[in-house]
């Protein structure tokens, strides 16, 4: 790491968009916390704050397409900038609901709408730049720099947000988010890179075209597939883990722990990424994903905050892992021309069922109780996560260094042009 990890801060655009996601990830972990805390502090239940993120997940569902289409058409840095000022009103207005003592559900779940819908035009935005910033042998290695970049930010947002949320309230919380924004943008418009736009034929073949990208590969098939079961059980957590942590583990400082152990988790995952490099890297990352789920069996025993912290780390290890690896596997496989398209595809194939899994929850919760439906969740995911491997292209595929051309006018190895690799 402090040889070939390290190098990839050598060039100037990476900087400036390392620079920006940082403080934007820095802003994002007060989000989780404070909407939380704001909602369930708050004479709101576990329901409201499952309708707020399911209505959330559902923008970002609906938009996540048309973002990928137009990241491919347009300049990436464009959107995300203005993805970025869209987002900074969002959170403004959330703080003001917060404070005013005036919120509602139905006017969180409509700011919290708008930033979804804003993030699924900048997820693939940053998905079609990143792979022209960096030089190819540099992938891996710049994908796992940010993964630490991105998990460090959380540790000591998480920490700080939940202590401050705790003292000053939700509306801090989202207006330190906003803020993030805010420097996200300014350092993106410092972004020197110019992708080769793609020549436009109707949105929808454009469409098809990056759902046929991944149909035609076996190993991105099943592993889409896989992903979506996995987050019928994610949808679930995402609700119940917050509920566990304030009402039974501490509140919001031991909420704020908990981000902050996923944080840790995903900086040891992401300096594992980088100093290894497996020939069949797919077949080694699912089975280390199982782990999570089996890990977060702790909530429901033996319940004890420092156990609960202690496997979030490890099984957050494993998630990045796993994402530095697919995330490499992608870039090296797909032609760079479809990237957005196909991570668009991904997030919605990933996440479509999401929103089930979390409008499920607290019905569920309140039916068969917190804790049952919890561990069938984690069970659940953990064979979901294993499913890939039933796939013969993905115990087989083999790490690459010959990917499709660069999509930018200049060669990408110039230490003047190259960037980034992870998206907010």
């Amino acid at each position: 790491m402090q040889g070939e990890g390290w190098a990839v801060w050598r060039h100037r655009d990476f900087r400036w968009l390392a620079t920006g996601q940082g403080l934007s990830w820095l802003g994002d972990a007060f989000q989780p916390i404070a909407l939380a805390a704001g909602v369930l502090l708050h004479d709101g239940s576990k329901t409201d704050l499952g309708i707020i993120l399911t209505l959330s997940m559902v923008t970002r569902v609906v938009c996540m397409l048309a973002g990928g289409v137009w990241a491919d058409r347009l300049m990436p840095q464009r959107i995300m900038v203005v993805a970025d000022i869209v987002r900074l009103g969002a959170a403004l207005g959330i703080a003001a609901l917060f404070a005013s003592g005036a919120w509602s559900v139905a006017s969180l779940a409509a700011l919290a709408m708008v930033s979804s819908a804003a993030g699924a035009f900048f997820m693939p935005a940053f998905i079609a730049l990143k792979p022209n910033l960096v030089p190819t042998a540099e992938r891996q290695t710049a994908n796992a720099m940010l993964t630490m970049l991105q998990t460090g930010a959380m540790i000591v947002g998480s920490a700080t947000g939940g202590a401050l949320v705790a003292l000053t309230g939700s509306a801090t919380g989202f207006l330190i988010n906003g803020v993030s924004f805010v420097a996200s943008a300014v350092c993106v418009t410092r972004v020197r890179v110019q992708p080769v736009r793609q020549e436009r034929t109707g949105f929808f073949d454009e469409l098809r075209g990056g759902l046929r990208a991944i149909t035609s590969r076996p190993w991105l098939r099943a592993g889409i597939l896989g992903a979506t079961a996995y987050h019928l059980g994610n949808g679930m957590l995402l609700v119940l883990i917050p509920s566990i942590a304030i009402h039974e583990l501490g509140g919001p400082t031991a909420l704020g722990l908990i981000e902050a152990a996923t944080g840790v988790g995903g900086l040891i995952g992401g300096i594992v990424a980088m100093r290894i490099k497996v020939g069949r890297p797919l077949l080694l990352a699912w089975p280390m994903l199982a782990a999570l789920p089996l890990g977060l069996l702790s909530y429901v025993w033996p319940q004890r905050l420092a156990v609960v912290l202690m496997c979030t780390v490890a099984g957050y290890l494993a998630l990045m892992f796993l994402e530095v690896l697919w995330e490499t596997a992608i870039q090296h496989h797909v032609p760079q021309e479809q990237l957005a398209r196909v991570g668009s595809w991904d997030s919605l194939l990933s996440w479509v069922i999401f929103p089930l899994g979390s409008s499920l929850a607290g019905p569920f919760a309140d039916t068969f109780g917190t804790k049952q439906v919890f561990a069938v969740a984690c069970s659940y995911m953990a064979v979901a996560a294993l499913s890939p491997l039933l796939t013969r292209q993905t115990r087989e595929l083999r790490s690459s260094s010959t990917p499709s051309a660069p999509r930018t006018a200049q060669p990408s190895v110039s230490s003047e042009s190259m960037v980034s690799l992870t998206g907010s």
